[in-house]
């Protein structure tokens, strides 16, 4: 898999032949007065696959997860350490509501412009109804930087977690859901 060598800070030098959903992300940040610093590399769809990205930023990448109801009328975007497992059923516990399940692909694509493996809180500024519900495991909260997709899967993203959560997501209109996962749901995946 190929990897930049090293970090870049800034908007990337080739803007202008990003993606439009990238490209948004970046104005945003600029826009936000936000430093950021990003990293290049091939498609990584997993969290597994990031983790020689992790070691060029010097940061963990916070996993993302699309989850829904059962009848799929309620959706969720889960941030928690890339590190950690967790138990739908623990989490549609803590929230109250009907047992979660893996949100599809078809969702995704309507309601964050994003595919699969690219999946990141940055996907929220396309669901201008709040049809999402962010929520974030406090394991997040611990750490001083947070990596992410810029809503493509080719490039990673290095920011403070403080900037996240006091600009980003305010400027995205969502108001984030803080939750705990227990320790013990570490060890169940599903």
């Amino acid at each position: 898999m190929y990897i930049a060598s090293a970090s870049k800070k800034g908007r990337p030098a080739d803007f202008e032949k990003r993606l439009k959903k990238e490209q948004k992300v970046y104005e945003m940040l600029d826009n936000l007065g936000i430093e950021y610093d990003y990293v290049d590399h091939d498609e990584a769809m997993t969290i597994e696959a990031c983790k020689d990205i992790e070691k060029v930023l010097g940061v963990g990448i916070c996993k993302n997860l699309f989850l829904c109801n059962r009848q799929k009328t309620d959706f969720y975007l889960l941030l928690i350490d890339g590190n950690k497992r967790f138990k739908t059923s623990v989490v549609s516990k803590i929230i109250g509501t009907s047992r979660l399940s893996f949100g599809d692909a078809d969702n995704m694509l309507e309601l964050f412009d994003i595919t699969p493996g690219s999946l990141s809180v940055f996907g929220l500024m396309n669901d201008t109804q709040n049809r999402v519900k962010l929520l974030i495991d406090k394991s997040v909260l611990g750490s001083d930087y947070f990596g992410c997709h810029p809503c493509i899967n080719t490039s990673t993203l290095k920011i403070k977690t403080a900037d996240i959560i006091e600009k980003c997501i305010p400027f995205m209109a969502h108001e984030p859901m803080i939750i705990e996962i227990p320790e013990e749901a570490e060890n169940d995946s599903q």
